[in-house]
């Protein structure tokens, strides 16, 4: 089963190139699939000559041989980034990473490759190109035509996913809904059990602190939560809580579920990326096609270095390739 993915390489002035191409290069990667880099070609070139010197960069086309040792790529043939800033955010880099994202998105659409693994994008620089940008998340969401879909980290078993994400805080009681929280029930409930497990414990955080102590700390969870945990239970998913957040992750209880549905960003990505930074996935559910992605920014203050660290963009990848393989033999079947 040839499995090829699409890796964008992020923002050019962050730790995208590097990663990318130390990624592309890896022999346990290489034996599962055939990882094409999505991005400028000067760029591409400009990580391999810092990174992995001497190693032979060729333009990605379904005619040719594959070559063990070479690095393939896919400009679309207008992917460009002239006098960008390392270290920054810059508009031109920002433009790049947000077309790379454009074009690789489509391309999986069509079936030119079986999934896209991205990079990371500093907001920043795709919004100082002038694009309203909020994230990959939404942006291959709004690509791919999908209005029901949410953000989840994973790391083996432990998944976590969102009801709201790049929203301002202040925003985040009024975009919390019933049908909202229902729908994030239940695409974590349909990524476990595509993860293999058999009747997975979903648990849920609160939104006030101490989940709402009663309603005397907020009425959300009375209001909002529990109905929406009821609705879960008419279509026997197995949830649980809603949960005060500041416990919720302590190891002896987080350890036995299989989803954690959290209220807003940080609620869930503090305590993700305290357990598992190096190693965490992100990805986006409901999508018709395979999305994952690191769980880490562009660390611009490391980039261009050679101190960035593989380990993210590596499990992203992999896990894109176990869902495309397991989508092929479905269909297949």
């Amino acid at each position: 089963m040839n499995i090829k993915i699409a890796m964008t390489i992020g923002d050019a002035g962050g730790v995208g190139p590097e990663i990318s191409v130390k990624s592309a290069l890896d022999s346990d990667l290489r034996m599962i699939c055939l990882p094409v880099l999505v991005g400028p070609e000067s760029v591409i070139q400009r990580a391999i000559d810092t990174h992995a010197p001497g190693t032979p960069l060729l333009g990605y086309s379904e005619q040719i041989d594959i070559v063990d040792g070479t690095i393939y790529f896919d400009d679309f043939g207008s992917l460009k980034a002239e006098n960008y800033t390392d270290n920054k955010s810059c508009a031109v880099s920002g433009l790049a990473a947000y077309n790379g994202v454009v074009e690789a998105t489509k391309a999986v659409l069509s079936g030119k490759y079986d999934a896209i693994v991205t990079a990371p994008v500093s907001k920043e620089s795709v919004n100082l190109a002038g694009i309203q940008f909020q994230g990959h998340t939404e942006l291959v969401a709004e690509l791919s035509g999908t209005e029901d879909f949410a953000m989840m980290q994973s790391d083996g078993p432990l998944r976590v996913n969102f009801v709201t994400c790049h929203i301002p805080l202040k925003d985040v009681s009024e975009a919390i809904s019933k049908e909202r929280i229902l729908k994030c029930i239940e695409l974590i409930n349909e990524a476990a059990i595509a993860d293999g497990v058999t009747q997975p414990k979903i648990a849920i955080a609160g939104v006030n602190p101490h989940a709402g102590e009663g309603g005397y700390m907020g009425r959300e969870e009375i209001e909002t939560v529990i109905p929406a945990m009821d609705l879960a239970r008419e279509q026997k998913i197995d949830v649980h809580g809603p949960f005060p957040a500041d416990t919720l992750f302590i190891e002896s209880i987080r350890t036995k579920f299989d989803g954690i549905v959290c209220m807003y960003h940080d609620q869930g990505h503090i305590p993700f990326k305290m357990l598992a930074f190096d190693r965490g996935v992100n990805s986006t559910l409901g999508l018709p096609i395979i999305r994952t992605s690191v769980d880490h920014g562009t660390a611009f203050d490391i980039a261009w270095q050679g101190k960035a660290d593989t380990g993210s963009l590596l499990a992203a990848a992999k896990t894109a390739v176990n869902r495309a393989r397991l989508k092929k033999a479905l269909s297949e079947s």
